[in-house]
């Protein structure tokens, strides 16, 4: 039987012309839209998805490309760009009878929570970004040898073929290397959360190299014209990092303090699943912030 998150509903949303999302849904109260990252699906949540339905309502779907929900070809740049994608979730949250809601993110959707608070300050009232620096300051930051960290994003930015046809050749051995040395802790993915990682992933190669050649191209060009413009995050924000600016040499703080004037900022020691390793750490800093 395939893992769930306990006590939580599972349905499918209409967000976009022919696009519906699957989406865990559990709690009452103030609306929380939990966003998963690589290469993962909304079962990363599963231990603050239910400390935070105590009081809250929850909302962990997957994003477009991703899990169970709806993977459209990539007929134009703009298809897996975040805006699209934080598009979805705000239309998502609006379907499940929400105009404002806190969102918190991982990862790949740490940066679609930054794009839906960039485009709609006014329903996005916190934001959490979980283990990633936006867009643009990560290209920024990446270079030399200490770039290799980071080859998968280098990789999935080539133009169409490529990339796929070499994941898909070995899809448990690619992804499976990320789950692998991106944990501390590898008793916090048991076996069964792995395995349906694994499958939900080798079932979307197109679609996950979609999202991240958007955030080579279209992504980086709507941080540009944010930057240009003076455009920031208006809403209370909390980051939580591993120390990557100190084995990077960079300042994480100081890059996100630009885009987000109500910041808070702290590293955690833990791999990078900090919410499936660290679920109690990272649970109180949603608290936190949900209360600023």
């Amino acid at each position: 039987m395939a893992p769930v998150i306990p006590g939580f509903t599972h349905r499918r949303v209409g967000v976009a012309d022919g696009v519906a999302l699957s989406v865990a849904v559990g709690g009452a109260g103030s609306p929380v839209v939990l966003l998963h990252g690589f290469p993962q699906t909304h079962l990363m949540w599963r231990h603050v998805a239910t400390d935070l339905a105590a009081d809250h309502t929850v909302i962990c779907p997957d994003l477009r490309g991703y899990g169970d929900s709806d993977k459209p070809a990539e007929t134009d740049p703009g298809v897996y760009s975040k805006r699209t994608m934080a598009a979805d979730v705000v239309a998502l949250a609006a379907e499940l009878g929400h105009d404002r809601f806190a969102v918190a993110g991982h990862d790949r959707g740490a940066l679609v929570a930054v794009r839906a608070g960039l485009d709609h300050p006014d329903v996005i009232t916190h934001l959490a970004a979980l283990d990633v620096l936006p867009t643009l300051d990560t290209w920024d930051v990446l270079h030399g040898t200490s770039a290799a960290v980071a080859f998968h994003l280098y990789l999935m930015a080539q133009p169409p073929g490529l990339p796929e046809a070499m994941i898909a050749a070995s899809p448990d051995t690619f992804f499976g290397h990320f789950l692998d040395i991106w944990t501390q802790d590898p008793a916090a993915i048991p076996g069964d959360v792995r395995e349906a990682y694994l499958a939900a992933s080798r079932n979307a190669v197109p679609s996950i190299v979609a999202d991240y050649r958007a955030s080579a191209g279209i992504d980086v060009d709507h941080d540009t014209a944010d930057r240009s413009s003076g455009n920031t995050l208006r809403m209370p924000v909390t980051v939580l990092q591993q120390d990557w600016g100190a084995a990077l040499a960079y300042d994480a703080a100081g890059r996100w303090k630009a885009w987000a004037s109500d910041l808070h900022h702290a590293t955690v020691t833990c791999g990078h699943f900090m919410a499936e390793e660290a679920p109690s750490t990272v649970c109180a800093m949603l608290r936190a912030l949900l209360n600023r």
